[in-house]
Protein backbone atom coordinates (compact mmCIF):
# COMPACT_ATOMS: atom_id res chain seq x y z
CA UNK A 1 0.00 0.00 0.00
CA UNK A 2 1.62 3.32 -1.30
CA UNK A 3 -1.17 5.77 -0.39
CA UNK A 4 0.62 8.78 0.99
CA UNK A 5 -0.47 9.11 4.62
CA UNK A 6 -1.52 12.46 6.61
CA UNK A 7 1.47 14.74 6.58
CA UNK A 8 1.10 16.48 10.04
CA UNK A 9 0.48 13.30 12.19
CA UNK A 10 2.68 14.10 15.03
CA UNK A 11 5.88 16.97 15.68
CA UNK A 12 8.91 14.20 16.75
CA UNK A 13 11.54 16.16 18.05
CA UNK A 14 12.47 13.32 21.00
CA UNK A 15 11.87 9.51 21.27
CA UNK A 16 9.94 8.29 22.97
CA UNK A 17 7.79 10.76 23.52
CA UNK A 18 7.14 11.71 27.07
CA UNK A 19 3.43 10.96 26.83
CA UNK A 20 5.13 7.22 26.81
CA UNK A 21 6.69 8.15 30.32
CA UNK A 22 5.42 6.14 33.44
CA UNK A 23 5.93 6.51 37.05
CA UNK A 24 9.33 4.13 37.79
CA UNK A 25 8.52 1.75 40.34
CA UNK A 26 11.79 0.80 41.64
CA UNK A 27 12.37 4.67 41.49
CA UNK A 28 16.26 4.34 39.95
CA UNK A 29 19.13 6.51 42.00
CA UNK A 30 20.52 8.90 39.71
CA UNK A 31 24.39 7.54 40.68
CA UNK A 32 23.51 4.56 39.84
CA UNK A 33 21.61 5.74 36.17
CA UNK A 34 25.06 7.62 35.59
CA UNK A 35 27.88 5.47 36.78
CA UNK A 36 28.63 3.83 33.83
CA UNK A 37 27.85 6.53 31.17
CA UNK A 38 29.82 8.67 29.70
CA UNK A 39 29.72 12.20 30.75
CA UNK A 40 32.62 13.58 28.72
CA UNK A 41 30.40 15.81 26.77
CA UNK A 42 27.01 15.98 28.40
CA UNK A 43 24.86 18.65 27.36
CA UNK A 44 22.76 20.56 29.41
CA UNK A 45 18.78 21.78 29.71
CA UNK A 46 17.23 24.14 32.55
CA UNK A 47 13.48 24.47 32.13
CA UNK A 48 11.83 27.49 33.24
CA UNK A 49 8.32 27.01 33.04
CA UNK A 50 6.49 30.26 33.22
CA UNK A 51 5.21 32.42 30.31
CA UNK A 52 2.83 35.96 30.38
CA UNK A 53 0.46 34.29 27.44
CA UNK A 54 -0.50 30.74 27.22
CA UNK A 55 -0.39 31.03 22.85
CA UNK A 56 -3.35 29.10 21.36
CA UNK A 57 -1.24 25.95 20.31
CA UNK A 58 0.79 25.44 22.73
CA UNK A 59 1.40 22.49 24.38
CA UNK A 60 4.74 22.58 26.14
CA UNK A 61 4.93 22.37 30.01
CA UNK A 62 4.30 26.34 31.29
CA UNK A 63 2.01 27.78 33.20
CA UNK A 64 1.12 31.73 32.66
CA UNK A 65 2.47 34.14 35.17
CA UNK A 66 4.11 33.02 38.78
CA UNK A 67 2.49 34.52 41.46
CA UNK A 68 4.24 34.95 45.04
CA UNK A 69 7.79 34.55 44.49
CA UNK A 70 7.09 31.57 42.96
CA UNK A 71 9.59 32.26 40.14
CA UNK A 72 11.79 32.36 43.68
CA UNK A 73 10.65 28.91 45.12
CA UNK A 74 11.60 27.74 41.21
CA UNK A 75 14.44 28.63 41.36
CA UNK A 76 16.25 27.41 45.18
CA UNK A 77 14.12 24.02 44.06
CA UNK A 78 16.30 24.41 40.78
CA UNK A 79 19.53 24.71 42.62
CA UNK A 80 18.44 21.56 45.06
CA UNK A 81 18.15 19.39 41.98
CA UNK A 82 21.25 20.99 40.51
CA UNK A 83 23.36 19.92 43.28
CA UNK A 84 21.81 16.81 43.80
CA UNK A 85 22.91 15.44 40.07
CA UNK A 86 25.80 16.73 40.06
CA UNK A 87 26.63 14.68 42.86
CA UNK A 88 25.07 11.95 41.05
CA UNK A 89 27.66 12.73 38.04
CA UNK A 90 30.21 12.37 40.07
CA UNK A 91 29.41 9.11 42.57
CA UNK A 92 28.29 10.99 45.07
CA UNK A 93 25.27 9.81 45.60
CA UNK A 94 24.74 10.30 49.11
CA UNK A 95 25.33 13.76 48.67
CA UNK A 96 28.43 13.60 49.52
CA UNK A 97 29.58 16.72 46.68
CA UNK A 98 30.75 20.33 47.59
CA UNK A 99 27.56 21.06 45.62
CA UNK A 100 29.79 23.07 42.76
CA UNK A 101 30.29 20.36 40.71
CA UNK A 102 33.61 18.99 41.70
CA UNK A 103 34.19 15.08 41.73
CA UNK A 104 36.43 13.07 41.10
CA UNK A 105 34.94 11.50 37.59
CA UNK A 106 35.53 13.76 34.51
CA UNK A 107 32.16 15.59 33.60
CA UNK A 108 32.24 17.80 31.11
CA UNK A 109 29.29 19.84 29.35
CA UNK A 110 29.92 20.75 25.16
CA UNK A 111 26.28 22.74 25.79
CA UNK A 112 24.00 24.36 27.40
CA UNK A 113 19.90 25.59 26.42
CA UNK A 114 17.59 27.92 28.57
CA UNK A 115 14.31 26.79 27.38
CA UNK A 116 10.52 26.57 28.89
CA UNK A 117 8.10 28.09 29.12
CA UNK A 118 10.11 31.28 28.47
CA UNK A 119 13.34 31.50 30.30
CA UNK A 120 13.55 35.66 29.94
CA UNK A 121 9.79 35.30 31.63
CA UNK A 122 12.70 35.93 34.61
CA UNK A 123 13.88 39.40 35.67
CA UNK A 124 17.66 40.24 34.76
CA UNK A 125 18.72 39.05 38.19
CA UNK A 126 17.16 35.55 38.52
CA UNK A 127 18.74 34.95 34.74
CA UNK A 128 22.37 35.25 36.74
CA UNK A 129 20.86 33.19 39.22
CA UNK A 130 19.98 30.39 36.70
CA UNK A 131 23.20 31.19 34.97
CA UNK A 132 25.38 30.81 38.85
CA UNK A 133 23.04 27.49 39.07
CA UNK A 134 24.51 25.79 35.74
CA UNK A 135 28.20 27.05 36.33
CA UNK A 136 28.76 26.85 40.42
CA UNK A 137 26.57 23.81 40.80
CA UNK A 138 26.64 21.85 37.40
CA UNK A 139 30.24 22.70 36.48
CA UNK A 140 29.25 24.16 32.81
CA UNK A 141 31.04 26.68 31.22
CA UNK A 142 28.79 28.78 29.22
CA UNK A 143 31.49 31.11 28.00
CA UNK A 144 33.28 28.32 26.67
CA UNK A 145 30.06 26.53 24.74
CA UNK A 146 27.40 26.52 22.82
CA UNK A 147 24.51 28.69 24.86
CA UNK A 148 20.48 28.47 23.50
CA UNK A 149 18.26 30.68 25.27
CA UNK A 150 14.05 31.10 24.11
CA UNK A 151 12.78 34.16 24.48
CA UNK A 152 9.49 36.26 23.52
CA UNK A 153 9.02 39.75 22.48
CA UNK A 154 7.57 40.75 25.42
CA UNK A 155 10.42 39.79 27.57
CA UNK A 156 13.86 40.30 25.47
CA UNK A 157 14.04 43.46 27.20
CA UNK A 158 17.85 45.78 27.31
CA UNK A 159 18.27 44.48 30.63
CA UNK A 160 18.12 40.34 30.24
CA UNK A 161 19.51 40.25 26.93
CA UNK A 162 22.78 42.12 28.23
CA UNK A 163 22.89 39.83 31.18
CA UNK A 164 22.71 36.53 28.54
CA UNK A 165 25.26 38.43 26.55
CA UNK A 166 27.54 38.71 29.19
CA UNK A 167 27.32 35.34 30.47
CA UNK A 168 28.01 33.67 26.78
CA UNK A 169 24.30 33.36 25.46
CA UNK A 170 25.60 32.46 21.42
CA UNK A 171 21.63 32.13 20.17
CA UNK A 172 18.71 33.58 21.01
CA UNK A 173 15.40 31.82 19.41
CA UNK A 174 12.55 34.27 19.43
CA UNK A 175 9.13 32.92 18.93
CA UNK A 176 7.45 35.23 16.59
CA UNK A 177 4.92 32.98 14.49
CA UNK A 178 3.86 35.51 12.43
CA UNK A 179 4.27 39.36 11.58
CA UNK A 180 0.78 39.58 10.52
CA UNK A 181 -1.48 40.90 13.65
CA UNK A 182 -4.77 39.93 12.80
CA UNK A 183 -2.73 36.10 12.31
CA UNK A 184 -1.16 35.68 15.79
CA UNK A 185 -4.59 36.92 17.17
CA UNK A 186 -6.10 33.86 15.49
CA UNK A 187 -3.27 32.09 16.97
CA UNK A 188 -4.20 33.44 20.53
CA UNK A 189 -1.18 35.42 20.33
CA UNK A 190 -2.02 39.05 20.94
CA UNK A 191 1.15 40.71 20.07
CA UNK A 192 1.46 44.41 17.42
CA UNK A 193 4.45 44.46 15.38
CA UNK A 194 5.62 46.97 16.73
CA UNK A 195 6.81 45.36 19.73
CA UNK A 196 8.39 42.34 17.62
CA UNK A 197 10.65 44.39 15.61
CA UNK A 198 11.67 46.65 18.48
CA UNK A 199 12.50 43.35 20.55
CA UNK A 200 14.20 41.93 16.98
CA UNK A 201 16.08 45.03 17.24
CA UNK A 202 17.25 44.46 20.89
CA UNK A 203 18.43 41.46 20.17
CA UNK A 204 20.68 42.65 17.26
CA UNK A 205 22.06 45.65 19.33
CA UNK A 206 23.23 42.74 22.27
CA UNK A 207 25.39 40.97 19.35
CA UNK A 208 24.47 37.58 20.07
CA UNK A 209 25.94 35.55 17.31
CA UNK A 210 22.74 33.67 16.24
CA UNK A 211 19.32 34.85 15.61
CA UNK A 212 16.63 32.28 15.22
CA UNK A 213 13.09 33.19 14.53
CA UNK A 214 10.12 30.88 14.88
CA UNK A 215 7.39 31.12 12.44
CA UNK A 216 3.83 29.00 11.90
CA UNK A 217 1.93 28.58 9.34
CA UNK A 218 -1.46 27.01 8.73
CA UNK A 219 -2.98 29.62 10.54
CA UNK A 220 -6.45 30.59 10.36
CA UNK A 221 -7.45 33.20 7.40
CA UNK A 222 -3.76 32.56 6.58
CA UNK A 223 -3.22 32.99 2.65
CA UNK A 224 0.29 32.92 0.33
CA UNK A 225 0.07 35.81 0.26
CA UNK A 226 0.48 37.27 3.87
CA UNK A 227 2.90 33.94 4.71
CA UNK A 228 5.14 36.16 2.32
CA UNK A 229 4.55 39.02 4.28
CA UNK A 230 5.47 37.21 7.34
CA UNK A 231 8.88 35.32 5.45
CA UNK A 232 9.66 38.86 4.25
CA UNK A 233 9.63 40.89 7.34
CA UNK A 234 11.95 38.15 9.44
CA UNK A 235 14.29 37.81 6.56
CA UNK A 236 14.76 42.10 6.89
CA UNK A 237 16.69 40.99 10.02
CA UNK A 238 18.59 38.48 8.01
CA UNK A 239 18.73 35.78 10.97
CA UNK A 240 21.09 33.29 11.14
CA UNK A 241 17.95 30.71 11.23
CA UNK A 242 14.43 30.43 10.72
CA UNK A 243 12.56 27.57 11.62
CA UNK A 244 8.95 26.99 9.84
CA UNK A 245 6.67 25.08 12.21
CA UNK A 246 3.06 23.69 10.84
CA UNK A 247 0.79 24.65 12.82
CA UNK A 248 -1.30 21.99 15.23
CA UNK A 249 -4.38 21.88 17.37
CA UNK A 250 -3.39 19.82 19.92
CA UNK A 251 -5.63 18.16 22.86
CA UNK A 252 -5.96 20.76 26.23
CA UNK A 253 -5.05 24.08 23.60
CA UNK A 254 -7.12 26.46 23.30
CA UNK A 255 -7.06 26.34 19.69
CA UNK A 256 -7.69 21.97 19.99
CA UNK A 257 -10.80 23.09 21.25
CA UNK A 258 -12.03 25.41 18.15
CA UNK A 259 -13.21 24.04 15.03
CA UNK A 260 -11.08 23.24 12.17
CA UNK A 261 -11.46 23.10 8.92
CA UNK A 262 -11.86 19.23 7.11
CA UNK A 263 -8.31 17.89 7.49
CA UNK A 264 -8.15 17.32 3.97
CA UNK A 265 -8.03 21.10 3.06
CA UNK A 266 -5.75 21.86 6.22
CA UNK A 267 -3.41 19.57 5.02
CA UNK A 268 -3.16 20.77 1.66
CA UNK A 269 -3.04 24.32 3.51
CA UNK A 270 -0.09 23.69 5.03
CA UNK A 271 1.63 21.45 2.66
CA UNK A 272 1.59 24.58 0.04
CA UNK A 273 2.34 26.94 2.36
CA UNK A 274 5.49 25.03 3.33
CA UNK A 275 7.00 24.71 0.19
CA UNK A 276 6.37 27.94 -0.68
CA UNK A 277 8.30 28.85 2.33
CA UNK A 278 10.90 26.07 1.64
CA UNK A 279 11.61 27.80 -1.92
CA UNK A 280 11.59 30.70 -0.67
CA UNK A 281 14.44 30.77 1.85
CA UNK A 282 16.25 28.41 -0.17
CA UNK A 283 16.11 31.08 -2.84
CA UNK A 284 17.67 33.78 -0.29
CA UNK A 285 20.61 31.92 0.46
CA UNK A 286 19.51 29.74 3.32
CA UNK A 287 20.64 25.66 3.41
CA UNK A 288 17.75 23.45 4.73
CA UNK A 289 18.93 21.41 7.98
CA UNK A 290 15.53 19.88 8.59
CA UNK A 291 11.93 19.93 7.41
CA UNK A 292 11.79 22.85 10.32
CA UNK A 293 15.04 24.15 10.27
CA UNK A 294 16.80 26.73 7.81
CA UNK A 295 20.49 28.00 8.21
CA UNK A 296 22.62 30.76 6.61
CA UNK A 297 25.91 29.12 5.21
CA UNK A 298 28.67 29.82 7.85
CA UNK A 299 26.16 30.37 10.72
CA UNK A 300 27.77 29.01 14.00
CA UNK A 301 26.82 25.54 14.61
CA UNK A 302 24.67 25.51 17.93
CA UNK A 303 25.83 22.01 19.02
CA UNK A 304 22.80 20.99 21.83
CA UNK A 305 19.70 23.14 19.73
CA UNK A 306 20.74 21.07 16.22
CA UNK A 307 18.96 17.85 15.59
CA UNK A 308 21.27 15.17 16.23
CA UNK A 309 20.61 11.38 17.00
CA UNK A 310 23.60 11.13 19.80
CA UNK A 311 21.37 12.57 22.75
CA UNK A 312 22.23 10.27 24.84
CA UNK A 313 24.38 12.10 27.99
CA UNK A 314 21.11 15.17 28.34
CA UNK A 315 20.79 16.67 31.67
CA UNK A 316 17.41 18.38 32.00
CA UNK A 317 17.04 19.80 35.09
CA UNK A 318 13.56 21.50 36.12
CA UNK A 319 10.47 20.16 36.03
CA UNK A 320 9.57 20.15 32.64
CA UNK A 321 13.19 19.18 31.44
CA UNK A 322 14.15 15.41 30.31
CA UNK A 323 17.40 13.74 30.95
CA UNK A 324 18.51 10.79 28.49
CA UNK A 325 20.80 8.35 29.54
CA UNK A 326 21.72 4.85 27.16
CA UNK A 327 18.97 3.09 28.36
CA UNK A 328 16.66 5.34 29.98
CA UNK A 329 14.13 8.74 29.50
CA UNK A 330 13.22 9.92 32.43
CA UNK A 331 11.48 13.59 33.26
CA UNK A 332 8.84 14.27 35.97
CA UNK A 333 5.25 14.06 35.35
CA UNK A 334 4.00 15.83 32.37
CA UNK A 335 0.53 17.37 31.67
CA UNK A 336 -1.26 20.36 29.57
CA UNK A 337 -4.08 21.34 31.82
CA UNK A 338 -3.34 24.64 33.52
CA UNK A 339 -4.60 23.20 37.08
CA UNK A 340 -2.18 20.46 36.35
CA UNK A 341 0.55 21.76 35.38
CA UNK A 342 0.48 24.26 38.54
CA UNK A 343 0.25 21.36 40.90
CA UNK A 344 3.32 19.65 39.00
CA UNK A 345 5.25 23.02 39.53
CA UNK A 346 4.11 23.47 43.51
CA UNK A 347 4.97 19.59 43.91
CA UNK A 348 8.57 20.50 42.90
CA UNK A 349 9.06 24.11 44.41
CA UNK A 350 8.57 21.98 47.74
CA UNK A 351 11.06 18.35 46.37
CA UNK A 352 13.86 18.38 48.89
CA UNK A 353 14.91 15.07 47.64
CA UNK A 354 15.63 14.80 43.75
CA UNK A 355 18.36 11.95 43.85
CA UNK A 356 16.17 9.47 41.89
CA UNK A 357 14.39 9.27 38.75
CA UNK A 358 10.14 9.36 39.36
CA UNK A 359 9.31 9.17 36.19
CA UNK A 360 10.32 7.70 32.83
CA UNK A 361 11.26 4.86 29.99
CA UNK A 362 13.36 2.28 29.38
CA UNK A 363 15.42 2.54 26.15
CA UNK A 364 16.08 -1.23 25.04
CA UNK A 365 18.16 -1.61 21.71
CA UNK A 366 15.21 -1.82 19.71
CA UNK A 367 13.96 1.35 20.82
CA UNK A 368 17.38 2.78 20.48
CA UNK A 369 18.01 1.97 16.68
CA UNK A 370 14.80 3.06 16.20
CA UNK A 371 15.76 6.68 18.09
CA UNK A 372 18.86 6.69 16.01
CA UNK A 373 17.22 6.34 12.23
CA UNK A 374 14.55 8.41 12.25
CA UNK A 375 16.32 11.41 14.47
CA UNK A 376 19.07 11.06 11.79
CA UNK A 377 17.17 10.29 8.72
CA UNK A 378 14.87 13.87 9.28
CA UNK A 379 18.16 15.45 8.82
CA UNK A 380 18.30 16.72 4.98
CA UNK A 381 21.77 15.13 5.05
CA UNK A 382 20.72 11.87 5.89
CA UNK A 383 22.47 9.18 7.76
CA UNK A 384 25.68 7.36 6.93
CA UNK A 385 24.75 3.41 6.96
CA UNK A 386 28.36 2.38 7.88
CA UNK A 387 27.98 4.76 11.24
CA UNK A 388 24.58 2.72 12.02
CA UNK A 389 26.38 -0.21 11.68
CA UNK A 390 29.02 0.40 13.32
CA UNK A 391 27.22 1.11 16.31
CA UNK A 392 24.60 -1.25 16.46
CA UNK A 393 26.53 -4.02 14.09
CA UNK A 394 23.06 -4.48 11.50
CA UNK A 395 21.97 -2.31 9.14
CA UNK A 396 19.17 -0.13 8.84
CA UNK A 397 17.69 -2.40 6.01
CA UNK A 398 18.25 -5.59 8.12
CA UNK A 399 16.43 -3.92 10.96
CA UNK A 400 13.49 -1.86 9.53
CA UNK A 401 13.30 -3.74 6.28
CA UNK A 402 9.48 -3.14 5.61
CA UNK A 403 9.54 0.62 6.93
CA UNK A 404 12.53 1.32 4.52
CA UNK A 405 10.71 0.05 1.82
CA UNK A 406 7.51 1.45 2.03
CA UNK A 407 9.01 5.27 2.58
CA UNK A 408 10.87 4.29 -0.72
CA UNK A 409 7.59 3.24 -2.56
CA UNK A 410 6.03 6.66 -1.25
CA UNK A 411 9.28 8.57 -2.83
CA UNK A 412 10.27 9.47 0.47
CA UNK A 413 13.66 8.37 0.09
CA UNK A 414 16.31 10.27 -2.25
CA UNK A 415 17.00 7.42 -4.75
CA UNK A 416 19.79 9.74 -6.29
CA UNK A 417 21.73 9.86 -2.87
CA UNK A 418 25.10 8.58 -2.71
CA UNK A 419 26.30 5.15 -1.96
CA UNK A 420 26.28 4.06 1.56
CA UNK A 421 24.00 7.23 2.39
CA UNK A 422 20.56 7.14 3.59
CA UNK A 423 18.50 10.32 3.07
CA UNK A 424 14.99 12.00 2.43
CA UNK A 425 13.62 12.82 -0.61
CA UNK A 426 12.75 16.96 -0.67
CA UNK A 427 8.99 15.13 -0.70
CA UNK A 428 10.31 13.11 2.52
CA UNK A 429 11.50 15.76 3.92
CA UNK A 430 8.04 17.59 3.63
CA UNK A 431 6.19 14.28 5.39
CA UNK A 432 8.53 14.38 8.19
CA UNK A 433 5.90 14.13 10.46
CA UNK A 434 4.29 11.15 9.14
CA UNK A 435 7.81 9.44 8.31
CA UNK A 436 9.25 9.92 11.74
CA UNK A 437 5.42 8.75 14.12
CA UNK A 438 6.08 5.64 11.43
CA UNK A 439 8.60 4.35 13.35
CA UNK A 440 7.48 4.37 16.44
CA UNK A 441 7.58 0.99 18.28
CA UNK A 442 4.29 -0.89 18.77
CA UNK A 443 4.76 -0.38 22.46
CA UNK A 444 5.70 3.06 21.99
CA UNK A 445 2.67 3.68 20.14
CA UNK A 446 0.45 1.31 22.59
CA UNK A 447 1.86 3.52 25.80
CA UNK A 448 1.11 7.11 23.75
CA UNK A 449 -2.74 5.78 23.06
CA UNK A 450 -3.32 4.66 26.74
CA UNK A 451 -2.16 7.97 28.16
CA UNK A 452 -4.80 10.07 29.62
CA UNK A 453 -4.59 13.69 28.96
CA UNK A 454 -4.65 16.05 31.57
Amino acid sequence: MTNTPRPYESYVYAYPHKTAYRPLADRPALSTLWAGERKDALSLYLHIPFCEVRCGFCNLFTRIGAPDELTTRYLDALDRQATAVADALHGNGNGGGDGNGNGDDAVRFAAAAFGGGTPTFLTAGELERLCDIAEKRMGADLRAVPLSVETSPSTATADRLSVLADRGATRLSIGVQSFVEEEAKAAVRPQRRSDVEAALGRIRDARIPVLNIDLIYGIDGQTPRSWRLSLDAALAWRPEELYLYPLYARPLTPLGRRAHPSEADWDAQRLQLYRQGRDHLLAQGYEQVSMRMFRLPGAPREGADDYACQTDGMIGLGCGARSYTSDLHYSFDYAVGMREIRSIIDAYTLTEDFSRAEVGRAVDSDEARRRHLLQSLLQAVGMAVDGYRERFGSGPDDDFPAELDRFAALGWLDADAAPGLLRLSPEGLAHSDALGPALFSPAVRAAMASYEAK
